[in-house]
């Protein structure tokens, strides 16, 4: 973007198989920046799939055309997307408990620039910022398998301070 070149593992690519949850992560799956992402606390980052609609109308917006304008889910840098359940409606400590592992709620994303590049504008993180449309981390309570169309339950935590307060506290300084 912008005529430089950024080290991203941005793109990820939706999987049909069963892919192994382990305590860092999803096997095949890597972060470009350690001391920013994954770590047991952010070792799956999982984003609502209803918010693709805002995004590919944010970038029309901002004059990004292709021959075909749909984002595929991992646009956003996910390496889960969920159907069914935004930020809002999760705090941190719930845990989301699949067939086969369970994964605990723990931070909200931070935009950053490399948002900006991978969906194609500038203002890409400031709108991610304003929108609270960030999606969050989880940490792997319990390691197995998961694949897509799978169900998963949401086992309430301590309820002490939810997403989008997290979001908005580490956001704050941002928007000004």
């Amino acid at each position: 973007m912008g005529g430089r070149s950024v080290l991203t593992a941005f793109q990820k690519q939706a999987t049909l198989v069963s892919t192994v949850v382990m305590p860092l992560g999803l096997m095949g799956d890597e972060q470009a920046d350690l001391s920013i992402h994954g770590g047991l606390e952010k070792a799956v980052y999982a984003y609502p799939s209803e918010h693709y609609a805002f995004w590919q109308k944010a970038r029309q917006q901002a004059g990004i055309s292709t021959m075909d304008n749909s984002l595929p889910y991992g646009a956003l840098g996910e390496n889960l997307t969920l159907e069914g359940l935004l930020e809002t409606q999760v705090w941190a400590g719930d845990v989301l408990r699949f067939p086969d592992c369970e994964l605990k709620v723990t931070l909200p994303r931070e935009p950053c620039g490399k948002l900006n590049a991978a969906m194609g504008f500038e203002r890409a993180s400031k709108l991610m910022a304003q929108s609270g449309f960030c999606g969050f981390y989880l940490s792997v309570e319990e390691a197995g398998t998961i694949h897509a169309g799978q169900s998963f339950e949401v086992i309430a935590g301590r309820r002490n301070v939810s997403i989008p307060q997290l979001f908005n506290a580490k956001m704050a300084k941002h928007l000004r």
